[in-house]
This record gives C-alpha cells, structure tokens and sequence, in this order.
C-alpha cells in the first residue's frame, strides 16, 4: 500500500445496489486518493428503489474486525453508517478509542431507510449525549435531526459534538446545510449545479467528509469541499444511482 495515502475505515452496511453503505464510502475514499478499509455492521437485500431486509453482523465480529485492523495500521479517521443499537454505537466507539485515541470519528445517524424500514431506535437521550461526545461530527438530515434532538434550535449550537445539518430535506432553503461548531453557527449554501435526488448520498457525503478529515482539513473545510464533491455527484445523473468523480 501507498505511505502516502492516510488510512480510513467505513463501518457500515453492505448495500448490494453499490449505492449506499461501504461500496458508496469506497468508492468515495478513492476519489480522494484515501487508502480505505470497510467492515460490515449488516448484509441488507436492497436497490436504490427499495429496502428489503437486513441481517446484523454480530457486534463481537465488528469488535475483533476493528481491533484487528487498527493492530496493523494506523487509521485516522473512522466514519460509521448504521448501526442496530445506541450500545452497539457505544461499544464500537469506544473500541476505537480503546486502540487510537486521536481517531476522528464521523457518525451518519442512518436511523431510517428511505422507505421507512427502522434501523435503530433512540430511546435514552442521556445515553445518547454521552455517546455522542465522543464523536467528532453527526451527519444527520433533516428527519433525524428531530429524532435525535427533538427541541433543537436553528441559531445556536446546543449539541455535545459537532453537527452538520443536512439540507436535502430542508423545505425552507433546499441544499442549504447547517454546520453546528463548538463556536459558531455555518450555513453552506448550495450552488447553482442542477441537483437530483441520489440513493445513499447521505453515506457519500459523510465519507467525503472522513476523507478531507484524513488530509487534516479543519471540519469547516472538510464539510465545505465535501458539498462540492456531494453536489458533482447529485448532479451526474438524473436517476438514483449516481457517479462518483473529482
């Protein structure tokens, strides 16, 4: 392998469409000529149209994959799709932090597909604050920002991590993303590219953002050229299942 490539790893599920999931954050990690490891948290039966079904790897093999993999390289960004559970979540962090303490960790909150189908249930919140300030940036859009902070307010940031508030769904400024820092409030504006709706471009521009993280972009730039990099990639095609390029 290249020394000059930093290392990152998707733990997320395997979407057999190639649209989403681990084949998505791949695909992803080589246009940023980032070396990319991917360990499978679910096998799902799916298309970009449709979500069928979903069978969960065992956490233990998730554990020991990790473990494994940061015995033999040193990774420096981590970015994590769905996931079963809030403890899952919790045990595979702080596996991760257990191996590599200066690890940045990149969390999309996949809760639903977009066909409704349920992936995990937020049912403690206290839980979730502790988890989540563990984490260096949530990727959430609009649908699961209300689940995951159900009173949270636009202008300031209330969250115990760094969120970036996904703008697809934003009925009020379309494609306009909300960055949440520590010290102030962003807004990325989109631009005047011809966007399209895309399956799983959720999972491509949180990858995109891990990736830039591994080059020590700062999060405001890595989010910043990830929308420049999601929006190429909305824009490839007219259908669902888009192409991934520079």
């Amino acid at each position: 392998m290249s020394k000059d490539r930093p290392f990152v790893l998707t733990i997320a599920g395997l979407d057999p469409s190639g649209g989403a999931g681990i084949l998505a954050d791949i695909k992803t990690f080589e246009q940023h000529k980032i070396t990319g490891f991917a360990i499978s948290t679910a096998n799902t039966i799916q298309t970009e149209n449709q979500f069928y079904e979903i069978q969960w790897t065992d956490l233990s093999f998730v554990l020991r994959s990790i473990e494994t993999l940061f015995l033999n390289y040193k990774i420096s960004v981590v970015k994590i799709g769905i996931v079963s559970s809030l403890y899952d979540l919790d045990r595979i962090i702080s596996t991760i932090k257990e191996f590599s303490s200066t690890t940045k960790i990149v969390w999309d909150p996949v809760l639903k597909s977009t066909t409704k189908f349920d992936f995990m249930d937020i049912k403690n919140h206290l839980d979730l604050t502790k988890i989540l300030s563990k984490i260096d940036l949530i990727t959430p859009n609009y649908p699961e920002m209300k689940i995951l902070f159900p009173d949270f307010i636009l202008t300031e940031n209330q969250f115990p991590t760094n969120v970036l508030l996904k703008g697809g769904h934003n009925e009020k400024a379309l494609g306009t993303d909300r960055l949440f820092l520590k010290n102030e409030v962003l807004e990325l504006l989109p631009s005047n590219k011809n966007c399209s709706e895309k399956h799983g471009s959720g999972c491509v521009l949180s990858s995109a953002i891990a990736s830039n993280l591994a080059f020590n972009q700062m999060i405001k730039e890595a989010c910043q050229n990830a929308k420049i990099y999601i929006e190429n990639y909305l824009s490839s095609t007219p259908t669902l299942i888009g192409y991934h390029y520079v």
